[in-house]
C-alpha cells in the first residue's frame, strides 16, 4: 500500500486562507486520481475536490471558486489551497489516492490520517 501524510491544517479566522499538502510514500504502485474529503463533527465524510493524473479537477459546489486542488506528479503530492474560509469549512480533512498496479489495474484506495481545519467566526 501507499502511505499518505497530510499537513497544513490549523486554526484560521473566517476569510483567511490555508494550504493543505498530502504526500504519498514511494512505492511500486501508480497513483491515479487523488482527492480531498472532509468530515465535520456529527456529519458524514464528504467530497471536497478531486484531481486526475492528467490534471482534470472536480469540486463540491460548496467550495467552488474558493478552493483549488493541484498536484505534483513527480513528488506524488496533492495540494488544496483554501481561500475565503468560512466557519462551515471546519472539519477534519483527509486526502486519498486511487492506486494502480504497474499494469494499470486498479487495486484500491489509500487514505491519509486527516488534518484538522478550524475556522473561527
Amino acid at each position: 500500500q501507499v502511505q499518505l501524510v497530510e499537513s497544513g491544517g490549523g486554526l484560521v479566522q473566517a476569510g483567511g486562507s490555508l494550504r493543505l499538502s498530502c504526500a504519498a510514500s514511494k512505492s511500486n504502485f501508480r497513483i491515479a486520481t487523488m482527492g480531498w474529503y472532509r468530515q465535520a463533527p456529527g456529519k458524514q465524510r464528504e467530497l471536497v475536490a478531486t484531481i486526475t493524473s492528467g490534471g482534470s479537477t472536480n469540486y463540491a459546489d460548496s467550495v467552488k471558486g474558493r478552493f483549488t486542488i493541484s498536484r505534483d506528479n513527480a513528488k506524488n503530492t496533492v495540494y488544496l489551497q483554501m481561500n475565503s474560509l468560512k466557519p462551515e469549512d471546519t472539519a477534519v480533512y483527509y486526502c486519498n489516492a486511487d492506486l494502480l498496479l504497474p499494469t494499470m489495474r486498479p487495486i484500491g484506495t489509500s487514505w491519509g490520517q486527516g488534518t484538522q481545519v478550524t475556522v473561527s467566526s
